[in-house]
């Protein structure tokens, strides 16, 4: 098996998950503008008429569901009552969980060329780590680590907690993304932390609030991350109309503008809508993929890119489906012949950076933004924006267009993350509140106190609380399992 490369400085796991203490290490290790496919791929920009990008989003909660209340990963519970609903799927979860550092190899192995990108929580992988299943981890550190694989695969970052952006505590969102990322180096090491530049967020649900979506993209830059993947319907152009179709299969700029005139932007890959379970698991994007062509982004003329996201493991199309059709379509175009082919798969980083080595100017990108910010600035001028006056808008919009609202957009569009959940929502925020007001007077001046057990387990609890599965489960058990984790985060706090 290959062992992971080790991480200078950083701790060994303990019962508490590996989540803070080392920003300034991970911080170092991030911001760097190293090409990160470029000095490895085999594909030639000039050979493909247009490629497809597929990624899978792998994910179990943390629930305080152990014998006698303890944090357990879902996935264990599935195991341990395989009586109740569908946990008998329990096995077929884990092996979906490692199957590709099967798949990865064994392709490569027969001279196939495939591509796969991956979303991880950081809930599922300290999951597996509580459940000892170190047949899984080791096989994930093959595809993470042996360089041999690196071409391949690309792992995408992600908030640890599963947590949706839009009704996430703002302050929280980078203690997400951070937390995520010291915990993949934990695992894999800083080399493969290096790579990761693409990032998949929870339930692809993009913020539309205007500061909101401004502290994510700016927290997503500060990690260094180069990209966004982004639902088709969660975003705009800049007049307000739908994204042009042949804006859907290349990079956009997201551009967001905060409440006091501030913008700043992200390049963004464009998940197009449909069924995204059966899609990928039919590998329906390669497909597409077979009726796009080459089309202009400035002077330079490129390949279009098809990109999908699914669960990686829900449903019998992803259980059943999935290992079935990926397979075949790499034989296929390697009976094309890789670099003859016209159709390949291709990694978003990848995608990337080819364009821009071919002298695309990311300037020159098709340019959107969330959805509904067209309404706030056509009443706001941005070089007039105030706070007072944005949300006075927003506020206003709300009274008179019963299409307007401000929680964000995602793959879920049929349900808030919202609306009728405020016993979890209230709790979360003051949650969130009680930690800022402890912590951050103490953090600014001295760093090192994120270091502290007190801090690290208050912050499990903050970040576990905002899980999406709390509320995407409806009321009920998910609920209760929420109050739990809000009481041991209050308690502790207190002290």
């Amino acid at each position: 098996m290959i062992a992971t490369v080790p991480s200078p400085n950083l701790p060994t796991q303990s019962e508490l998950p590996n989540i803070c203490g080392w920003e300034a290490e991970i911080n170092a290790v991030v911001n760097h503008n190293e090409p990160i496919f470029l000095p490895t791929t085999n594909l030639r920009l000039e050979n493909i008429t247009a490629g497809f990008a597929c990624a899978l989003h792998m994910h179990q909660p943390t629930i305080p569901a152990g014998p006698n209340g303890e944090l357990i990963s879902n996935l264990q519970y599935m195991f341990e009552h395989s009586g109740e609903g569908d946990n008998h799927n329990a096995g077929v979860f884990a092996w979906c969980y490692s199957r590709m550092g099967d798949f990865i190899p064994e392709l490569v192995s027969n001279g196939c060329n495939p591509r796969i990108m991956l979303d991880y929580s950081g809930n599922l992988l300290w999951g597996l780590h509580q459940m000892r299943r170190e047949d899984i981890i080791n096989n994930l550190k093959r595809i993470a680590c042996d360089p041999q694989y690196q071409p391949y695969v690309e792992w995408l970052g992600t908030m640890w907690s599963h947590a949706v952006v839009p009704s996430t505590p703002i302050p929280d969102i980078k203690l997400h993304i951070q937390a995520w990322q010291q915990y993949f180096a934990a695992i894999f090491g800083y080399d493969a932390l290096k790579r990761v530049k693409g990032f998949s967020p929870p339930e692809m649900h993009l913020p539309n609030h205007p500061d909101t979506l401004y502290e994510y993209i700016k927290a997503l830059k500060e990690c260094g991350y180069r990209w966004l993947l982004v639902q088709e319907h969660s975003v705009e152009r800049l007049d307000g109309s739908g994204l042009r179709h042949e804006d859907k299969y290349v990079p956009n700029r997201l551009i967001a503008r905060n409440s006091k005139g501030e913008t700043i932007s992200i390049t963004a890959l464009i998940k197009t809508q449909g069924s995204d379970t059966k899609l990928v698991a039919q590998m329906q994007p390669y497909h597409e993929a077979k009726g796009r062509g080459k089309q202009q982004i400035g002077n330079v003329t490129v390949p279009s890119c098809v990109t999908q996201i699914a669960d990686g493991e829900n449903g019998g199309v992803m259980m059943n489906e999935f290992p079935r059709d990926f397979q075949p379509v790499w034989y296929e175009i390697k009976d094309n012949g890789i670099n003859t082919a016209g159709v390949v798969g291709i990694n978003g980083t990848e995608y990337i950076e080819l364009l821009e080595a071919a002298g695309v100017n990311p300037d020159d990108y098709p340019t959107c933004q969330a959805i509904g910010q067209h309404k706030i600035w056509q009443r706001v001028e941005p070089d007039k924006a105030t706070p007072e006056a944005v949300e006075k808008t927003i506020a206003q919009l709300k009274q008179t267009d019963h299409q307007f609202h401000m929680d964000g957009a995602s793959w879920t569009n049929n349900l808030s993350w919202v609306r009728g959940y405020e016993n979890v929502l209230e709790p979360m925020n003051k949650l969130s509140a009680m930690f800022h007001e402890k912590y951050d007077p103490l953090v600014k001046p001295d760093p090192s106190v994120t270091k502290r057990p007190d801090y690290h387990e208050a912050l499990l609890y903050n970040l576990l609380l905002q899980t999406s599965c709390f509320r995407y489960w409806g009321q009920g058990t998910w609920t209760d399992y929420a109050r739990t984790l809000y009481e041991r985060g209050e308690a502790l706090l207190k002290v």
